[in-house]
């Protein structure tokens, strides 16, 4: 039998820091036994899988101490990825305030390529690695800097707020950044009556629902979450009596109105520690589903079909591949990296959110 030790203790996302509940989960490597790795995880991962993954996970976890590296997984990496060898876990804020604080030669990041040019303007003197460079983003590829000049035009003297999910030169265009979790306060820091809110149209509407600001709204869309409808929510209730319906605010607006809750990843998670329910549907990527279900197995959580092909491409051999030959490296213009700092940065000093 393959041992495995915990290297070190992750969280799901810390409140403290901005938005989730503390929930620790090992990470394999000399120490730990496999039956209780699986005793934890095996009804999310097949015990058939394990030994195609142990192997990889193993040698992951050597090389991140030899390389003095740390792993940042968003909440929608798969759970072989989120739960073993991932450091530090969360939404885009909570990784972005975690990216910016990181004691280490090496940053890994899970997630797509926006999110590892976020870590890489936090970290300039670092390493930034991403383990498949082509880890894009639907609404990332819908907007651009040249749209952003051009609506600085037609609407002059309104500030910009771009959703964290763009890339380093649209942030550079950028007054402030925002997450799904922060954007309401963002829009409310500003002194401004008008504020064009890119790219993501969905969640602007969203926002524009919950401020007297006016705010003028892009097309864009999350293609994962832009896919669930009213009449699916609406069958879920039919079919499973009782469940409670958690959707994130990148999903349509007859979405939104047909859930009994709305926020982030993080406020997913939150809300489902706080209330327990026994049946959830979560209108979001189908990892952060399986993710929650290793972290409560007592609930009964139903998968919706919807999957990230982004998040999808980052893989364990991919890790211990761009671990291995430090190949994949993020790297941003230094002029653009400088103003798409300050932008991401004005987002940070606004802190944590009170808990609400």
């Amino acid at each position: 039998m393959l041992n495995l030790s915990i290297s070190e203790e992750k969280t799901m996302t810390n409140p403290a820091r901005g938005n989730a509940v503390d929930v620790p989960a090992p990470a394999p490597g000399p120490g730990v036994e496999l039956e209780a790795l699986y005793a934890r995880l095996g009804h999310v991962i097949p015990r058939a899988e394990w030994d195609r993954h142990l192997p990889v996970i193993t040698a992951i976890q050597a090389l991140k101490r030899e390389r003095r590296a740390i792993i940042l997984s968003h909440n929608y990496q798969v759970p072989e990825i989120f739960h073993t060898v991932s450091d530090l876990t969360g939404d885009s804020l909570a990784l972005a305030r975690e990216a910016a604080a990181v004691d280490a030669d090496v940053i890994v990041v899970c997630g797509v390529h926006f999110m590892a040019e976020t870590a890489k303007l936090l970290n300039p003197e670092k390493t930034v690695l991403i383990p498949d460079p082509e880890a894009g983003c639907s609404l990332a590829s819908s907007i651009t800097p040249e749209d952003i000049a051009r609506l600085r035009r037609q609407y002059p003297g309104a500030p910009v707020v771009t959703y964290v999910n763009t890339s380093a030169a649209v942030k550079a265009e950028s007054d402030i950044c925002c997450t799904s979790a922060n954007a309401v306060e963002v829009v409310e820091s500003l002194d401004a009556d008008r504020v064009l809110f890119l790219p993501d149209e969905f969640l602007g509407k969203y926002v524009a629902a919950r401020t007297d600001k006016e705010l003028i709204l892009w097309k864009g869309h999350c293609e994962v979450h832009e896919k669930f409808t009213a009449a699916d929510l609406r069958r879920y209730r039919r079919q499973y009596p009782g469940v409670y319906i958690l959707a994130h605010p990148e999903c349509p607006p007859e979405v939104l109105a047909e859930s009994d809750f709305t926020g982030s990843t993080a406020d997913m998670i939150r809300e489902v520690a706080r209330r327990r329910p026994e049946q959830v549907f979560l209108a979001t990527e189908i990892s952060m589903s399986r993710n929650l279900a290793a972290e409560f197995p007592e609930i009964r959580f139903l998968h919706p079909c919807h999957a990230c092909p982004h998040m999808q491409r980052i893989t364990l051999p991919g890790i211990l591949g761009c671990l291995r030959s430090m190949r994949h490296a993020v790297e941003v213009d230094g002029l653009v990296s400088e103003r798409a700092r300050r932008a991401v940065e004005r987002m940070l000093e606004l802190g944590p959110r009170e808990k609400r």
